[in-house]
């Protein structure tokens, strides 16, 4: 009896140990009130992206909740503007494997929106599940297509200064070692599936690094972030159900809560006087070395070259982007990024409050519309 008892004693205090230093997270502090302020978050229907999204309408913030699935997004936003008392949520499609629909939010935003102060890139994934595309998936969802959003909303940004983007980012960039002759070849089977994972979240570091380095003198800053291990969706949309049962138990004792994963993100987003430290990767809340492949300067510009070819960017739209977008050119690109063309990109609010209308009045060119297929790099 004694042995048990002191077996259990050591279980318990193992886990105390277990729990405030990796489980619980510290709590973002940073601005308290975001009135008129706009921010995107990406992937914001449920888990670390929603409660990140949350927490920033609760601040005062417009919140844009850029959103794969218009059901789940609108949803989402409901629950958001009910849980705030915010009514400035929103959603706006976006899906991120494809690169007309990156183009077709852009544009949508755009000409809707006046204002862009922090841009946070939550939404990703960890598996193809049974998607076969003829490119890398993973590393499409998670890096390119951030990278294309980023680079078309930069004149906003940089207009609405002091702004930030943020990329949440994993620990899981720690295994990631890129390999440029094979970037955006199709993923197969698990192995190959946790190799792109860690891939694309190194490419999310090098990204940041290298944003930070042409943005210097801006305005706006950039950061990685990594929300530590979480109890989401993305652990465990690709779980068998037969052992959903057996690992649902242990995530919820030894993950952190969607809420505790949202806390780095929104101290890179919101906490006053860390702009010197853009470019840089945060951890619970502080800035964390990351390993050599991660900081070298000459692979994140290799890495930016490859990712504007895989973006379908070309040599003209590499300094800037016109901001605002042709009448034209948003319904074209709208069509393509939603499967019923009349169906509207944006989704405001029903109740009473604040609504803005779309703008056009600030005409400078078109949008190029680029065609299926994409782009890849040899």
């Amino acid at each position: 009896m004694e042995a048990l008892l002191l077996g259990t004693g050591l279980l318990l205090g193992a886990y105390v140990l277990i729990y405030y230093n990796l489980v619980k997270a510290p709590q973002c502090g940073g601005i308290g009130s975001l009135r008129g302020r706009t921010a995107v978050v990406t992937g914001a229907n449920s888990g670390i992206g929603k409660m990140t999204a949350l927490e920033l309408a609760r601040r005062g913030a417009r919140v844009v909740l850029a959103c794969r699935s218009r059901e789940r997004g609108e949803a989402a936003a409901f629950d958001l503007r009910q849980d705030s008392g915010n009514n400035e949520v929103i959603f706006m499609a976006l899906d991120l494997a494809s690169l007309a629909s990156v183009r077709a939010f852009a544009a949508a935003f755009l000409s809707s929106e006046p204002r862009l102060d922090i841009l946070i890139h939550n939404a990703g994934i960890s598996s193809c599940g049974r998607t076969r595309e003829a490119f890398n998936l993973l590393l499409r969802v998670n890096h390119v297509g951030p990278f294309l959003l980023t680079h078309l909303l930069l004149p906003r940004l940089k207009t609405c200064t002091p702004s930030r983007v943020v990329v949440v980012s994993s620990a899981a960039h720690r295994r990631g070692r890129l390999d440029f002759t094979r970037l955006d070849r199709p993923v197969v089977g698990w192995q190959q599936e946790l190799r792109a994972y860690a891939d694309s979240k190194l490419a999310n570091v090098l990204f940041i690094r290298e944003l930070a380095t042409r943005l210097e003198g801006t305005g706006v800053t950039c950061y990685a972030a990594h929300p530590g291990p979480v109890n989401s969706e993305l652990f465990l949309r690709h779980v068998p159900g037969w052992l959903r049962p057996l690992l649902c138990p242990l995530a919820w004792l030894v993950l952190r809560t969607p809420k505790g994963g949202a806390q780095t993100p929104l101290y890179c987003a919101l906490q006053e006087s860390i702009e010197p430290f853009s470019g840089r990767y945060f951890a619970n809340c502080h800035v964390e070395e990351v390993p050599p492949a991660a900081r070298d300067d000459r692979v994140a510009h290799r890495l930016w070259e490859a990712s504007m070819k895989l973006a379908g960017l070309g040599a003209e739209e590499e300094d800037e982007p016109d901001e605002e977008p042709h009448l034209e050119d948003l319904r074209t690109l709208s069509a393509l990024s939603t499967p019923n063309p009349k169906e509207l990109t944006v989704s405001e609010p029903s109740s009473p409050g604040p609504q803005r209308s779309p703008d056009f009045s600030k005409v400078t060119r078109r949008i190029q519309v680029k065609a299926e297929p994409e782009p890849q790099v040899s």
